[in-house]
């Protein structure tokens, strides 16, 4: 793979990636299967992805970092030695994009801040995933994703639904950032497109989590004084969930009146129809408990599958509930070649996702695997304009590394 031959609607588009773990990741791969060419700068001890995370061949392989770094190239850059620091300032000279999550003020110290990268690069995008927003005062604090969860009310939802404040046993404070972070530098290549300048861009974790919680549950107390307690009762309610069937679980959720009345045939209860606890949307919303009661008692009588099936043909919004393992083998994703067997270059065969949106003006051209630690470094650095007797010295000295691929 090369940086000129990537095809997609970011074709041509440079990307130096200052980040680690998630959230960054998840921008810059985001960017990447899109057509950028992103240059995934490393620390001489790599992505604590390539290690934390469980499951793996190879060290520094793990599953996790493949599944995040797909579509990269990987350069080693000891940023401690001033031959490490200045060849991160040469990628950057010639980048259109920065994307880091290390906190502001250490990335001031480095003189990796816009104000001082635009100086020579005026047309940069300069995108900083924070945890917190300038100006309040848990900024520059360290936080992972649970953090942001806890603080956002993430943990808090899900207490008003069971009980006990728990997590989105996924990173989604980090899944949603990051791809705000890469929608946000879309819409900054874009203006740029228009002005031809460059510009800074703030991604704060906390504030985008708190606008999505906010948006779903802030309710009856958006109003002043509120006309009601917050948060939305359907989805608070403990039964907003998969619901037991004669041999598993289904999830069922008809909303307007043809699926509610279509639901209540199909159950055996049409006398709910006119029952004016459920006779139209804003009643079932107001007696979200009641109405969960009937769908959990009515869906006991079939098996999931003679469920879907019913629901299907009346048009009622249904699935069978898949637990993760059954992502693998589900009839839809297997029609759309969801998940692809292929062989990586040092870790043998493996199994990865497809791109799940497409264009119709053309896709990246060459996909790539996730890199070795240092895979592309002496490349890279090449096409920075390092002959190769420079850059055999900066490999001496420490101030970079380089990988190759097992055998």
């Amino acid at each position: 793979m090369t940086g000129n031959a990537n095809g997609g609607p970011l074709a041509g588009v440079r990307v130096v990636d200052l980040t680690t773990v998630v959230v960054g990741p998840i921008c810059t791969r985001t960017l990447a299967d899109y057509g950028a060419d992103v240059i995934k700068v490393e620390a001489p001890g790599g992505d604590l992805l390539r290690t934390m995370a469980e499951g793996s061949r190879h060290p520094g392989m793990s599953g996790k970092f493949i599944n995040f770094n797909r579509n990269k190239r990987s350069i080693v850059l000891d940023l401690k030695k001033p031959e490490g620091h200045a060849a991160l300032l040469r990628l950057i000279g010639r980048a259109d994009v920065f994307v880091s999550n290390v906190r502001p003020e250490a990335l001031a110290r480095a003189g990796l801040d816009h104000a001082s990268l635009a100086e020579k690069n005026p047309r940069l995008i300069h995108c900083s995933i924070l945890a917190f927003g300038r100006g309040g005062r848990y900024f520059n604090r360290p936080a992972y994703d649970p953090v942001v969860q806890s603080l956002s009310g993430v943990a808090g939802t899900l207490a008003r639904a069971t009980g006990d404040p728990r997590f989105v046993p996924m990173v989604m404070s980090d899944h949603v950032s990051g791809l705000i972070a890469a929608q946000c530098i879309g819409f900054a290549l874009y203006r740029r497109e228009k002005t031809g300048k460059g510009e800074a861009i703030d991604v704060p974790m906390l504030e985008n989590m708190t606008s999505f919680v906010a948006s779903e549950h802030l309710g009856a107390m958006t109003f002043d004084p509120p006309v009601g307690p917050s948060g939305d009762g359907r989805l608070l309610s403990p039964d907003y969930r998969p619901l037991p069937t004669k041999d598993g679980y289904i999830t069922v959720r008809p909303n307007t009146n043809a699926q509610a009345f279509a639901f209540f045939d199909a159950i055996g209860r049409p006398e709910l129809k006119t029952d004016p606890r459920f006779d139209s949307a804003a009643s079932r919303t107001r007696n979200a408990k009641a109405y969960f009661q009937v769908q959990r008692e009515g869906l006991c009588s079939r098996t999931t599958d003679e469920w879907v099936e019913l629901f299907d043909k009346v048009d009622v919004p249904a699935a069978r509930y898949n637990s993760i393992d059954d992502l693998l083998t589900d009839p839809h994703l297997k029609d759309v070649g969801f998940f692809k067997e292929e062989n990586h270059p040092s870790e043998g065969k493996i199994r990865r996702t497809k791109l799940a949106n497409t264009f119709s003006g053309g896709a990246r051209q060459e996909e790539g695997h996730a890199p070795l630690m240092g895979q592309h470094t002496r490349e890279v650095l090449a096409e920075a304009g390092y002959s190769s007797g420079e850059i055999d010295k900066l490999l001496a000295a420490g101030a970079v590394q380089e990988g190759t691929i097992r055998q």
